[in-house]
C-alpha cells in the first residue's frame, strides 16, 4: 500500500502544505490582532474610569504578552510547516534563523510576563512619576 507522500504528486503536496502554512500563520496573526485589540480596549476603559495606573496597567500588559507569545508560537509552527517537504539548505538556514529569533522573543516575553505577574501578586506597583513635582525639573 502506498503512503500518502507517494500517492500525492510533490506539486500537490507543496500546494496543500502552502495552504496549511497560510492558515496557521493567519491564525497566529489573528491571535496577535485580537490580543492587541483587547489590550487597547482594556487600556481605554481603565483610562476612562480614571484607574489606568499600576496593577491594572500591568494586568493589561500581562494579557497582551500572553496573546503575543501564543501568536508567535503559531507563526513558528507555520515556518516549520513551510520546510516540511524537501527543504533546501537555504530554507533550513532561514528556518533556523527565524526559529532562533522567535524563540528568543518568546523567552524574553515569557520572562517579562513572569516578573510582571510576581510584581502584581506582591502588589509592587509603582505609580507613574509626577513630572510637575519632580526635583530638578522646571515646574
Amino acid at each position: 500500500m502506498a503512503t500518502l507522500v507517494e500517492a500525492l504528486p510533490e506539486s500537490t503536496l507543496h500546494e496543500v502544505i502552502g495552504l496549511l502554512v497560510r492558515l496557521v500563520e493567519a491564525a497566529g496573526a489573528l491571535v496577535i490582532f485580537i490580543g492587541a485589540a483587547w489590550a487597547f480596549a482594556q487600556f481605554v476603559r481603565a483610562g476612562l474610569r480614571g484607574r489606568g495606573r499600576g496593577a491594572e496597567f500591568n494586568g493589561i500588559r500581562l494579557g497582551l504578552g500572553r496573546f503575543l507569545v501564543l501568536g508567535l508560537e503559531f507563526q513558528l509552527a507555520g515556518d516549520v510547516l513551510r520546510t516540511a517537504v524537501a527543504p533546501s539548505f537555504a530554507e533550513i538556514g532561514q528556518l533556523a534563523a527565524i526559529a532562533a529569533i522567535r524563540t528568543a522573543l518568546n523567552y524574553f516575553l515569557g520572562r517579562e510576563i513572569t516578573q510582571e505577574r510576581a510584581e502584581v501578586e506582591r502588589g509592587d506597583t509603582v505609580p507613574p512619576p509626577n513630572i510637575k513635582g519632580t526635583k530638578g525639573l522646571p515646574t
